[in-house]
């Protein structure tokens, strides 16, 4: 057999897979269905070693599945909206679809290097009509259901980007995508109405089971529920109300002013009309502030009094009305009652605003005069409730304030309606029309897709140049056929990715975006693997469109996802990489100098695959010298002919079990959760154990039945990490069908019967003799058979004191 040469191999295989169209998935089978997908990307350029971590590991699951026995469904394909496309038409004067479908070409190419069995022909790719038809569909179901809105809201703004963010594209006060400091500002915008299902997709995350309990940490914390009450403070000669929620009701007679986000809708409404002009500066001022730092403990608080009064439904005084920048919309209600002597925040604003501070719970022992005391304690100064011991006594104070109509119990929730516009060209359109007689239109379906002009002007000037587009702008009302005008800004990205994994089931229907008994069969996805940086924003948005479809009646399940695997990143020079450090490693440099076996394989054997690891040169190259070493062993092995001596003597039977033992490791570790490095590490040793079988014995004793049989198994155990490698061999056993279409070996239960054990005899402790014994030997008989020892019988004067036996590892004769 010629040497290993993997660029010509790799070819012959991936050529041939193609032709015979082995990686297709049939839509119905016999066998049990098992959905593996991975992450699609955005294809942004060429692809890194740290993208492609993610797609071998799905790979090797997808081969291993397809080997024991299940219908494996495992596409791929493109999340190609969104704004960095757009940016890159700005700067390199190119069209973003150019740009994006380029992109695609290299992308595939190179993953159609690495051998990895995507069913390609259910590519999606979000930029095409096909499927954003099916995402402005999903839009008018929402618009249908009462989940789709629109209304003026402060939002935050990436001045870079030039475009409005979702609260979740926010990372410490900064754009997600270009780390612009993000500022705010009030624009006409669609939400997605997903504080409807806050409680179910909190609740819902105890049934994921297959879930990193770390990841539903994160949407715990995100959706964020509090238990408390919600309170109205009337305002002063007017009929406007301000409603607060609060975990802390026991405090109600302590508050002595109220204070207002800057982004409510009721700062205007409430301010005194001669201190509008004011008002508009300090609005400014603020807009301006991190919104991560003023949501922040240690911000300097800063106020504006609105020159308007509430009323404290409990004791009847007035308090002032203050707008602040500590207060944020995403919390409560944008309002929150201003309690100094319980909490800090509210203590340092009375402070520096001379404002009264009214103590309402008495704590048990002496505390700090000069700071805001928000432990248990006893309640006073509170009317009938003095005495009422908190925070045990809250339920008793919220039933009290409910009696008398002062408050509602409920649940509020961090999470925030979904922000889904934006102020840019390259998105899904959002399937609206405005017409002066009937107002806001949706688009029927039938008229599905709102296509996107391909000619249109790039400018960054904080609107999306579909404002600018009369050829799509001006249209017709689909009610009265009257002149109308299309909604010019097009949807979040997030949109495209929230519903995809049920595109694949049938993407090439023209009449529905699937089919529901299609669906119902593949899905919930049996295995998701992908970046735990998609923890909030993809898999909560994820969850919540599938809810909605569920509830519509288009799926039966509600939950999309059965188990999830976040794949840690590979980082090099200790930095993730990326083209700006200028440490990014090629997969097609690798594959051209080592082959893309030799690459899947070092990804794979790296560390734990759910671990951060740092790349290494010197790595895989090691991998690379395992993978010729095994190929000539294979070669060695293969050119043997099959009538020689069959002798089986202790080596042999000590081989055999190591192959079976390595047989049940590699198992046990593929179906007990993503152990590939450990696999690896067996497929080595079990390599290194064939070698000492034939280096150690003449050629003549060797038994060819049992390397042949390692060789087979070898192989196959092999074929999901190294498939190419794997599939060459395997013709040059002789088969004639794929290596893909073999079962996955079964480990023999007889072979890794141990019929001897080696334990130590200790004389006081120190080591004297090795003996071998039955497996099954009783104590007394090992006791007897080191006694007998004359390695040990020197050691001995006496009747020994006690004698330690550990079973199948040593025994200590103490004196």
């Amino acid at each position: 057999m010629p040497r290993y040469e993997p660029q010509e191999i790799e070819s012959k295989w991936q050529k041939f897979w193609e032709k015979e169209g082995l990686f297709k998935t049939p839509q119905h089978s016999d066998l049990p269905k098992y959905y593996m997908l991975v992450m699609f990307p955005y294809p942004s350029g060429t692809l890194h070693v740290g993208h492609v971590k993610n797609y071998v590991i799905g790979d090797a699951v997808a081969r291993y599945k397809r080997m024991r026995a299940y219908n494996v469904l495992h596409p791929f394909g493109y999340d190609a909206f969104g704004l960095p496309a757009e940016n890159a038409a700005i700067e390199r004067k190119i069209h973003p679809k150019d740009w994006t479908l380029n992109n695609i070409n290299i992308i595939r190419r190179q993953i159609k290097k690495l051998g990895i069995s995507y069913d390609w022909s259910r590519e999606v790719i979000t930029c095409l009509e096909s499927y954003y038809k099916w995402t402005e569909w999903i839009f008018l179901k929402l618009y249908e259901a009462g989940l789709a809105y629109k209304k003026k809201a402060a939002v935050n703004w990436c001045p870079k980007c030039m475009t409005s963010l979702a609260n979740e594209q926010v990372k410490d006060g900064r754009c997600e995508r270009c780390d612009t400091p993000v500022t705010i500002k009030h624009l006409e915008q669609w939400f997605f109405k997903i504080t409807d299902y806050a409680e179910r997709l909190l609740k819902d995350l105890d049934k994921l089971t297959g879930w990193p309990e770390h990841v539903k940490t994160m949407q715990r914390n995100w959706i964020g529920e509090s238990k408390g009450a919600k309170i109205s403070f009337k305002v002063e000669e007017s009929e406007m109300n301000i409603e607060v929620f609060t975990t802390r009701p026991d405090t109600l007679w302590g508050v002595t002013f109220m204070v207002l986000a800057p982004e409510s809708d009721l700062v205007n409404h409430i301010t005194l009309s001669e201190l509008k002009g004011e008002l508009e500066k300090f609005l400014n001022y603020v807009g301006q502030q991190d919104r991560h730092k003023r949501g922040s403990a240690d911000v300097e608080k800063e106020g504006f009094f609105t020159g308007r009064y509430a009323i404290n439904p409990v004791s009847g005084e007035r308090i002032p009305i203050y707008v602040a920048n500590y207060v944020l919309m995403e919390y409560g209600t944008g309002a929150v009652m201003g309690v100094p002597a319980h909490d800090q925040r509210d203590y340092e604003f009375a402070v520096k605003y001379n404002l009264p501070i009214k103590e309402v719970i008495k704590p048990s022992e002496d505390i700090p005069k000069n700071r805001a005391y928000d432990g248990p304690g006893i309640m006073v100064n509170s009317g009938p409730l003095n005495g009422t011991v908190v925070p045990e006594g809250i339920e008793r104070v919220i039933q009290w304030l409910e009696e008398r109509g002062i408050a509602k119990r409920s649940v509020q929730y961090k999470l925030r309606d979904w922000l889904i516009s934006r102020q840019r060209y390259w998105g899904a359109p959002i399937p609206i029309v405005y017409c002066e007689k009937c107002g806001m239109v949706p688009v029927p379906e039938k008229s599905l897709p709102v296509q996107l002009p391909y000619d249109v002007e790039f400018l960054p000037t904080g609107q999306s140049p579909l404002m600018l587009n009369d050829e799509f702008r001006k249209t017709s009302c689909p009610k009265c056929g009257g002149p109308a005008l299309r909604d010019a800004d097009t949807m979040d990205t997030f949109v495209d990715s929230s519903w995809y994994f049920l595109r694949y089931v049938n993407p090439d229907r023209d009449d529905v975006p699937f089919v529901k008994e299609d669906v119902d069969h593949w899905l919930p996805v049996d295995q998701y693997v992908g970046g735990v940086e998609h923890a909030v924003l993809h898999l909560l948005y994820s969850r919540f469109i599938t809810k909605v479809l569920h509830d519509l009646g288009y799926l039966s399940f509600d939950e999309p996802f059965e188990n999830l695997f976040t794949q840690g990143m590979i980082y090099k020079d200790g930095a993730k990489m990326s083209k700006s450090k200028g440490n990014v490693v090629s997969p097609d440099e690798m594959i051209d100098r080592y082959g893309a076996d030799t690459l899947r394989m070092y990804i794979l054997f790296m560390g734990p695959p759910e671990r951060d690891a740092e790349w290494n040169d010197a790595g895989i190259e090691g991998v690379y010298r395992f993978i010729r070493r095994a190929w000539s062993l294979m070669d060695q092995i293969i050119s043997l002919p099959d009538n020689q001596n069959q002798v089986f003597a202790e080596e042999e039977k000590h081989l055999r079990r190591k192959l079976h033992m390595s047989l049940r490791k590699v198992t046990q570790d593929m179906e007990g959760g993503f152990k590939f490095n450990t696999v690896v590490s067996s497929l080595m040793e079990l390599v290194n154990d064939a070698y000492d079988y034939i280096d150690n014995l003449p050629q003549h004793r060797w038994n060819i039945k049992l390397l042949k049989e390692l060789a087979k198994n070898f192989v196959l155990m092999i074929s999901p990490f190294a498939p190419h490698f794997a599939e060459e061999l395997w013709q040059r056993m002789g088969y004639s069908s794929s290596v893909m279409k073999e079962k996955w070996p079964e480990y023999d239960p007889d072979a890794l019967v141990v019929e001897e054990v080696e334990i130590a005899i200790q004389v006081n402790g120190k080591l004297r003799d090795k003996v071998k014994i039955p497996v099954d030997a009783t104590e007394d008989q090992i006791k007897e058979i080191a006694l007998k020892s004359e390695k040990v019988r020197k050691y001995i004067s006496d009747e020994p004191k006690k004698i330690i036996y550990v079973p199948k590892r040593l025994l200590n004769i103490i004196f």
